[in-house]
């Protein structure tokens, strides 16, 4: 696995709480739930409370091409707060961060990169 930061405060500009993402995306907490156990979107507790990266969603939708990303990644064993450090974090397989790289229309690669993790 590829070193992470330890601090998770800064990997991400923007970290979106539950109350948060039920305001932008006008749903229910518990269908915010839902989507992070389909794996629709993921959550890492960022200073003892559960948030999702804003980089994670396309304006007000989750981000459609992470969710096979965040499966391959937990197939690998990698935990919830696992999976979003390196998705954050600079990855030298892909020359930036994974999620940049998916917003970029790199899925294929990223996903490459994500099953050779160990």
């Amino acid at each position: 696995m590829s070193a992470v930061p330890t601090d998770d405060t800064t990997l991400s500009e923007r970290w979106l709480t539950v109350p948060d993402l039920v305001e932008l995306l006008g749903v229910s907490p518990g269908r915010i739930h839902r989507l992070f156990e389909q794996k629709t979107l993921l959550a890492a507790r960022v200073g003892g409370v559960l948030r999702v990266p804003g980089e994670f969603l396309d304006g007000d939708e989750p981000l459609p091409e992470l969710r096979g990303t965040l499966i391959v990644l937990g197939d690998n064993g990698f935990s919830d707060d696992e999976a979003v450090r390196w998705m954050l974090s600079d990855e030298p397989a892909l020359g930036t961060s994974p999620i940049a790289a998916l917003r970029a229309g790199r899925k294929a690669e990223v996903r490459r990169v994500a099953q050779s993790l160990l």
